[in-house]
């Protein structure tokens, strides 16, 4: 242990009132700081899983039509054109969705690929009417872009995969039209009605999609919509969910159709989820602040009641930079068992709320109140609390360093 760190642990423990609130505002930043990102990344990142085991991480839609236009050398048309990107056309839906998913699958990120087809529709059963959407999917494909598996409630997925003219419908259907599993229903498109059973009832979470969506089987959506080829959209799941913009913007470029990442389809919630933490971040920055100041007039008070030893110390031999380095090893020392005894309070209170019971419905469905586990959080606190209070530091620090042994015994230090 150096010397000048226990001198500065006898200045630090001289004023233990003190030095104990700026310690308790350390704490309370640093924990604070760790639980309140833990539960806004928590939501986010659930909300993130929902909605790619349901719309899957990006959709391929709409066949581009190139605008082309001419050019004219030195006064003659050459008959040489370009492509326009401004006034690009979109031609709607997949024409060659089998043909077009295999060039998707040759991209390295991708991990599957399921076309849909989709249409407006009227269910109608023995109690009540409702529009809603029909999505006609190839079973085995699908589950590899979405989490339907799992987000079956009621019924069984083995049924839909072999029951002739079954469908799984979502909760909020379910209960609407008061179906349950085993009960039939009808599909109306345009005057034409089919007739289908509920093999199972999934549940997402997302309001919009289960009060919405019914999955029917692709070779029946063909014959309600009258659609023998072609699909309504492509489905991908990607290995790595962050590389989705990029992968996005060469499948649009290479393949001739719209391709639409999961962060500009949900741009705006994600918006909102990062004004939260940002949020967050201001209001509990608030308590390192506090501790900020507090360790200045710490330390300051400190610079103004041990004059006379930091000239005794002087004519010791100490240099200004030691000095320095006392009054910044108080602040070390503070940030130190402030940013240890934090990190365990962000702890013990992230794991306490988590296990809070929280039902919330809307965007996602949980019971809980959710939290993510993420090292980041406790490095950022400190890293916050570090900036804050060495910054606070170095005034007192430097002008302790600045005071002469010859000026202290005058009287006439400042």
């Amino acid at each position: 242990m150096s010397q000048n760190f226990r001198i500065a642990f006898r200045f630090l423990t001289a004023k233990k009132r003190a030095m104990v609130m700026s310690l308790s505002c350390i704490i309370l930043g640093v924990g604070l700081f760790i639980v309140t990102q833990a539960a806004t990344s928590g939501f986010q990142e659930f909300f993130i899983k929902t909605i790619l085991g349901t719309n899957g991480a990006i959709l391929i839609q709409d066949k581009l039509q190139a605008t082309m236009r001419s050019i004219e050398v030195s006064g003659y048309n050459s008959g040489v054109t370009i492509r326009q990107k401004e006034g690009q056309k979109y031609i709607e839906g997949i024409e060659y969705p089998a043909l077009l998913s295999e060039g998707v699958r040759s991209f390295k990120n991708v991990k599957g690929v399921s076309a849909v087809l989709r249409g407006s529709v009227t269910i109608r059963s023995s109690f009540r009417e409702q529009t809603a959407q029909a999505y006609g999917i190839v079973v085995d494909d699908h589950l590899s872009v979405s989490d339907l598996a799992s987000q079956i409630v009621q019924g069984s997925l083995q049924d839909f995969r072999v029951q002739e003219g079954g469908a799984l419908i979502g909760r909020v259907i379910a209960d609407k039209l008061q179906l349950d599993p085993g009960d039939t229903f009808e599909i109306e498109n345009k005057g034409d009605i089919h007739h289908f059973k509920v093999s199972g009832i999934y549940q997402t979470g997302v309001n919009d999609i289960d009060s919405v969506r019914v999955y029917i089987q692709m070779d029946q959506a063909r014959a309600l919509f009258k659609k023998p080829t072609g699909a309504t959209y492509l489905q991908v799941s990607l290995f790595d969910r962050n590389r989705a913009l990029e992968d996005a913007a060469e499948m649009t470029n290479s393949l001739s159709h719209k391709a639409d990442a999961w962060q500009e389809r949900e741009k705006s919630w994600l918006g909102v989820f990062r004004a939260f933490r940002v949020a967050t971040i201001i209001t509990v920055s608030v308590f390192t602040l506090i501790a900020a100041l507090a360790m200045f007039n710490t330390l300051a008070m400190i610079v103004l009641e041990k004059t006379k030893e930091i000239a005794i110390l002087r004519s010791m031999g100490y240099t200004r930079q030691d000095i320095s380095r006392i009054f910044l090893w108080q602040a070390t020392i503070v940030l130190g068992i402030g940013s240890l005894l934090g990190c365990a309070m962000g702890a013990v209170i992230t794991y306490a709320i988590s296990q809070y019971p929280l039902p919330i419905t809307g965007i996602f469905t949980t019971h809980k109140f959710l939290v993510q586990w993420n090292p980041n959080h406790y490095f950022e606190a400190v890293g916050w609390s570090v900036v804050f209070v060495l910054i606070a530091s170095l005034v007192p620090s430097r002008r302790a360093a600045r005071l002469e042994p010859g000026d202290i015994i005058r009287g006439t230090a400042q």
